[in-house]
């Protein structure tokens, strides 16, 4: 598994990398700093775009390379909010959508009530360096 690489984030879950694609784990509506702050469904679907976003750029992708997203909903009455802020993310600029699934889920970790996952395309490589709190390392 030499071909498997961790992209180590400062304030992320590493996500997983591999020759053909980039996991990266579901991401909670949160601050850099960890906080999970109040606010509508809309701005806390943007805080996990804008995590899932950041991990992108850090392991040399980005958004316009996502090819599936799943989100998670702890109360499928959330789904019109958070589906108008998914829109303004994806499939922008003439990129085609990711695939995509919605899950209810009776609960979901620090009790928030949207998580969202992806995996994408790798990029070309890289973007910024160790010095950038980023770091590769080989698996295996």
């Amino acid at each position: 598994m030499a071909d498997l690489k961790a992209i180590l984030t400062k304030d992320a879950c590493p996500p997983l990398l591999t020759p053909h694609a980039l996991y990266i784990s579901g991401q909670l509506p949160a601050l850099a700093d960890g906080s999970l702050p109040e606010g509508s469904m809309a701005y806390k679907a943007s805080l996990c775009i804008e995590n899932l976003k950041a991990i992108l750029t850090a392991a040399g992708s980005d958004i316009s390379r996502v090819v599936k997203v799943t989100v998670f909903l702890t109360d499928m009455k959330n789904f019109a909010e958070v589906n108008s802020e998914y829109e303004k993310h994806f499939g922008v600029g003439g990129a085609p959508k990711p695939a995509r699934s919605c899950v209810a889920v009776h609960q979901l970790p620090k009790g928030v009530e949207v998580e969202i996952e992806c995996v994408a395309l790798p990029g070309g490589g890289l973007k910024g360096s160790e010095e950038e709190e980023m770091e590769i390392r080989a698996k295996g």
